[in-house]
């Protein structure tokens, strides 16, 4: 009754319309990526016997998510979400077609292959931020986690049958037909996303500008400790596991003496024990927390990996194989959720994409250090290492220890009557100075200090630079906030955002103050130079900006 019950749950959002129609249309995708993927590693087994070579072929899939996915995910919050998947995703059908061709005409050479395998992994690059991003305008905010483990099932589930499929297509007509299918099964989520009518509200502020977007992703995550914790670990894990799809070929090849068909079962073995591990990951979830389940699973990886660096038989390996599987899928999809569930909306897409380049980066490096490993020392002895790594990485959880992000930040507006403006300024005016009084009673100094820390890092995580805090020596009660934003539509951005979740330090600081006083907030333009009008015959260069507003353009 209780599995029937969690699987209940996690299939929710299959009964939101369009969210069944986007997830049915990327598992093919998935399955379309999957089987090109066969095919590439093969073609470059064939192509060459260099073992890091082989291994870059998931470098070269995987090293854009590393190198684009920031930029992408700041396209993502800063655009229409729909449009940035359709964009990306034709880029990706692009490069499958020209993979396509190249591989007709007899011209495909390993640093070709390699070239292609890029560009589409660029193309996948920009699209996931905005598409995952793109889930809670799907589904409502209950369903999201079971949404997002979903998608990691969709993905998984491809992994379990795509290889095995592509090893097959391999056999029969070789890699071409697993770089057709590829091409062909991108056209199903074109299609659904082009008649997606996504419901966009309209934004009350003008974008960010494309590099200040990317700058406050990063501070966000700087600042938000939190995630950052989930960052870092997640780099960890993906640096030292991605040693099993780097040297699967080789250990269909070399350990077992297999074929193409022996590559894709044990392609879908990993994949098939990732489905598993994303079916149990919210019993896990209910039992455990954050840091004893990735503990467990990271440890169970590692001893997978031990087994498969000694096994010659294709039977234990496909088992090893199996729950490495079940650890891999359970330990990223725990770190996917918890950052998409808890991240503020205005940051979700870079949120997400941080995590991605991550976790991306770790395997595409881990791919290449491992590949290089192969080649000196050989694949068991490769794999060897990566598992004691693996099992001992549960000592990480002492120092770097995940905090349990189960439930969406709160989402409220502050009723905030919108700042009289003297000055005739533009978004680009800047920079806006915002200092804060408060009086706070003398007992109450220290734990208003203390707090005050917390306010600081919300302050910066929001888009505050140079913040302080600053206490009047001839008054023991008052104190001064002061930060600043760039311009001014970041200190819009900065206000907006301040509207949303973790705003716990503000709250506490407000307990804190005399209740008898208001506090007293001040803005101001730095720098003031173009807000003087140095001759009566000065033209009001921003009079047909701002409307109603007084003096000249700052």
């Amino acid at each position: 009754m209780a599995s029937a019950m969690q699987a209940d749950g996690l299939l929710t959002p299959l009964r939101v319309p369009v969210f069944r129609r986007i997830w049915s249309a990327s598992l093919l995708s998935n399955f379309g990526i999957l089987i090109q993927g066969v095919g590439a590693a093969w073609s470059m087994s064939r192509l060459t016997d260099d073992a890091t070579m082989v291994a870059l072929v998931q470098t070269a899939l995987m090293l854009p998510i590393m190198l684009i996915a920031l930029p992408a995910g700041a396209l993502s919050d800063m655009f229409d979400r729909r449009l940035v998947c359709i964009a990306a995703l034709s880029f990706a059908l692009v490069g499958a077609i020209g993979l396509c061709v190249v591989t007709l005409l007899g011209l495909l050479t390993p640093a070709i292959l390699l070239g292609f395998c890029f560009i589409v992994g660029c193309g996948m690059a920009v699209f996931g931020p905005a598409w995952q991003a793109s889930v809670s305008e799907q589904v409502p905010s209950e369903a999201l986690p079971s949404a997002i483990a979903l998608n990691g099932i969709s993905f998984n589930v491809a992994r379990s049958f795509g290889p095995a499929i592509g090893g097959v297509i391999v056999a029969a007509v070789g890699a071409i037909g697993a770089f057709v299918a590829n091409a062909v099964f991108y056209l199903p989520l074109l299609i659904v996303l082009v008649f997606w009518k996504r419901q966009q509200e309209p934004s009350r502020l003008a974008p960010e500008t494309f590099w200040r977007a990317i700058i406050s992703g990063v501070r966000f995550i700087r600042y938000a400790p939190s995630h950052r914790r989930f960052i870092v670990r997640s780099a960890l894990f993906g640096l030292i596991g991605g040693v099993v799809p780097a040297l699967m070929p080789l250990i269909a090849r070399q350990l077992l003496q297999g074929g193409a068909p022996v590559y894709g079962v044990l392609l879908g073995a990993f994949g098939m024990g990732a489905v598993g591990g994303a079916i149990i990951l919210p019993g896990l979830r209910r039992r455990f927390t954050t840091e004893t389940s990735s503990r467990l699973s990271a440890g169970i990886m590692g001893a997978a990996i031990l087994a498969t660096a000694v096994s010659r038989n294709e039977a234990v390996t496909v088992l090893a194989l199996l729950i490495a599987g079940v650890a891999w899928t359970s330990v990223l999809t725990l770190y996917s959720i918890s950052i998409q569930v808890a991240a503020p909306r205005w940051v979700a897409g870079r949120a997400l994409a941080i995590f991605q380049a991550t976790v991306a980066g770790g395997v595409a490096l881990g791919a290449w250090a491992w590949g290089r490993c192969a080649q000196e020392i050989g694949v068991s002895q490769t794999l060897v290492i990566s598992g004691c790594l693996m099992t001992a990485s549960v000592l990480v959880g002492f120092w770097l220890r995940l905090p349990d992000l189960s439930r969406p930040p709160e989402e409220r507006s502050l009723d905030r009557a919108a700042p009289v403006i003297g000055l005739e300024i533009t978004p680009r005016s800047g920079p806006i100075v915002i200092e804060l009084d408060y009086v706070v009673p003398v007992e109450n100094a220290r734990a208003f200090y203390e707090v005050m820390q917390k306010v600081r890092r919300y302050r910066q995580r929001t888009g505050g630079y140079g913040w302080s805090i600053a206490r009047d020596i001839s008054d023991a009660t008052l104190w001064t906030e002061r930060f600043h934003a760039p311009t001014w539509n970041d200190y819009q951005h900065l206000v907006h955002r301040g509207e949303g979740s973790g705003r716990e330090g503000l709250d506490e600081s407000r307990a804190l103050l005399d209740p008898e006083t208001p506090v007293r907030i001040r803005r101001m333009l730095e720098r003031p130079v173009g807000s003087v009008r140095w001759k009566d015959a000065s033209p009001d260069r921003g009079a047909d900006l701002l409307p109603g507003s007084r003096g000249p353009v700052p």
